[in-house]
């Protein structure tokens, strides 16, 4: 059985777990999550990381991780591990330290067990195509839908970062849309910005706002609005880079039924065919995705599209 750890940084904690990497399969007994002070020392951070992977470790013998993957916020080095995060109040203290190693010290591990880095959005789209909505497709699409406009394109698995078929990088976020750029549009910022120009009222969010939908229909013709926005701004983009398949994950994505139809029904009206569906793994695609960084054929297709 070849093992490996998938962690997912995320603003606030730490999940992680070991992955049996033939299954495509989280061991769910060794999943960890636990919280990290984001503003602390570069030491003490590095620590509440290892802690948690010790603690993923537990029920087995050490030796037997191929390594660790680490789904990642950027900005940041991912070939070479090293943290660049500046002027953003979240692990600025990483700032130019070699994460790998300082992991790799920590924990002991061997100069066989690798320490790798993918960005977290790259992960989420990977473990999704792995093994996830996206299986079995060649070109898929993953966006995440919270409080910023995430994106990633996949081919055969590996993210596709350049070339005439993709913005930049693969993020389409900074795209011009109407009276903005995308993430204006397809965020929290514009639900509850539309939500207080049709009512008055503030919400504390898109959860409460999707449930006053349900009773309110000029409530629910906000996540109509919002389906039929994003239904026109990806069916271009969908398009051009071939994707049968687009994977929506995120907070946002909890109202798929609110939005999913009308966003249907603007793909078919802009000639796009991508079959539409909410992430099936939600918070472990991310692992999964991160944990394939240490099979080596991923990793040098990965390394080799300049996904890293």
């Amino acid at each position: 059985m070849e093992l490996s750890i998938g962690v997912d940084i995320g603003g606030s904690h730490i999940t992680c777990a070991l992955i049996n990497l033939e299954k495509k399969e989280i061991i769910r007994e060794t999943l960890t999550e636990i919280p990290v002070d984001n503003q602390g020392e570069a030491h003490e951070i590095i620590e509440t990381w290892s802690e948690a992977i010790r603690r993923s470790m537990r029920k087995i013998d050490p030796t037997q991780v191929k390594g660790i993957g680490f789904a990642m916020p950027g900005p940041f080095d991912y070939v070479n591990g090293i943290c660049l995060i500046k002027g953003i109040p979240k692990y600025e203290k990483l700032y130019g330290i070699n994460v790998g190693e300082e992991i790799s010290l920590s924990l002991g591990l061997t100069a066989d067990q690798e320490v790798r880095f993918m960005n977290d959005a790259f992960s989420f789209a990977v473990g999704e195509s792995i093994a996830g909505q996206a299986r079995g497709s060649n070109k898929s699409m993953a966006i995440t839908l919270g409080t910023g406009f995430g994106s990633a394109f996949i081919e055969n698995n590996v993210p596709v970062v350049t070339g005439d078929s993709v913005p930049r990088l693969g993020y389409v976020y900074h795209i011009k849309y109407k009276d903005g750029i995308a993430d204006d549009y397809f965020s929290t910022r514009w639900f509850l910005r539309r939500y207080k120009e049709l009512t008055g009222k503030d919400a504390d969010g898109v959860k409460s706002i999707a449930s006053e939908a349900v009773r309110q229909e000029n409530v629910r013709e906000i996540f109509m609005e919002f389906g039929t926005s994003l239904g026109e701004f990806l069916a271009p983009v969908l398009n051009r880079f071939g994707a049968t398949v687009l994977v929506i994950g995120g907070n946002i994505s909890r109202a798929f039924d609110l939005f999913g139809p009308s966003l249907e029904a603007a793909l078919r009206k802009n000639n796009c065919s991508s079959e539409a569906y909410t992430s099936l793994l939600k918070e472990d695609a991310a692992l999964l995705g991160s944990a394939f960084l240490l099979e080596t054929e991923f990793w040098n297709a990965v390394k080799g599209s300049r996904a890293t």
